[in-house]
């Protein structure tokens, strides 16, 4: 089989083929611009592969409802030029094949469950803590979308005590999102993320918050992994933080051996790595085709 897969982020769309294995045989990328040029570029790439089918998981929000008007659509992002734009539309206009549609977050949960660090499990939960935290959800051997789709990026979050920054979500302020994605460090610090010292207060700071969300989760959907990906998770020495964070926090009221001796492999990184988005939407151009 020969399929598609579009991981499209909103700092880059990264474009591949790959077959039923979860095999990338080809890739490109490029950066996130306004639709018409990024999609231009995404076109071009497709045009003589003769794939079989596509998959698309992307940033968000999107409308996943297939009943709706408005089914493979943009909604309310502030990138600008996409909220509203029909994503879905303009590329089947150019390619008549099957399409898988979901959400970056759903795509690499989907990816990590058949391929990567949740294999042979039937649940499992994928933050992504990059330019923007999401939450994809698969549970049950299935992904969750519900009313529109998770969107645990923008949940409300306790404050660190020392912690006096006011948050940079253009929506909540200080959600998830606004006070431990990637800009919100740099914004904060007044440099990247990737500049601070391995010992710097930043990541105390940054495993309070990502391991509330984290316990959170694991006491509203009850994962059997939780993988955590993104840029700001190329900080390795936030692994052993977040880690000790969600165990103080849930204070052993979860009493499973899983999680009180077995954290490490619990609270994991993804296992497709940087190919976990990639080989998501592979995966959900397969399900578009039945397979």
């Amino acid at each position: 089989m020969r399929i598609g897969a579009i991981e499209a982020g909103g700092t880059k769309f990264v474009c591949g083929i790959g077959n039923e294995q979860g095999m990338i045989e080809d890739r490109v990328s490029f950066p996130t611009e306004r639709p018409e040029q990024t999609l231009g570029n995404v076109i071009d790439y497709f045009r003589e592969k003769q794939v079989e089918a596509i998959g698309v998981g992307t940033f968000g929000p999107i409308n996943i409802d297939p009943t709706s008007p408005s089914y493979g659509h943009v909604t309310t992002t502030p990138k600008p030029g996409w909220s509203g734009f029909n994503f879905l539309g303009a590329l089947r206009e150019q390619f008549d094949v099957p399409y898988g549609w979901d959400t970056d977050v759903n795509a690499a949960a989907l990816g990590e469950a058949v391929w990567g660090a949740a294999k042979g499990l039937d649940s499992c939960v994928y933050y992504t803590i990059g330019t923007g935290v999401g939450l994809g959800i698969y549970t049950e051997g299935k992904l969750v979308h519900g009313l529109v789709h998770p969107e645990g990026g923008h949940i409300m979050t306790r404050r660190h005590p020392d912690d006096h920054f006011a948050g940079s979500c253009p929506y909540h302020g200080d959600c998830l999102e606004g006070i431990a994605a990637g800009p919100a460090i740099e914004r904060r610090w007044k440099m990247k993320g990737s500049e601070l010292p391995l010992d710097h207060p930043a990541w105390a700071i940054e495993a309070y918050y990502i391991a509330q969300a984290v316990a959170g989760t694991i006491l509203t959907l009850s994962p059997k992994k939780v993988i955590l990906g993104g840029g700001v998770m190329k900080q390795e020495q936030l692994y052993p933080l977040i880690r000790t964070e969600v165990l103080r926090q849930l204070n052993g009221y979860v009493n499973d051996k899983t999680i009180l001796e077995e954290i490490n492999q619990y609270i994991v990184p993804p296992g497709l790595g940087d190919n976990a988005g990639l080989c998501g939407s592979l995966a959900l151009g397969l399900r578009a085709m039945g397979v």
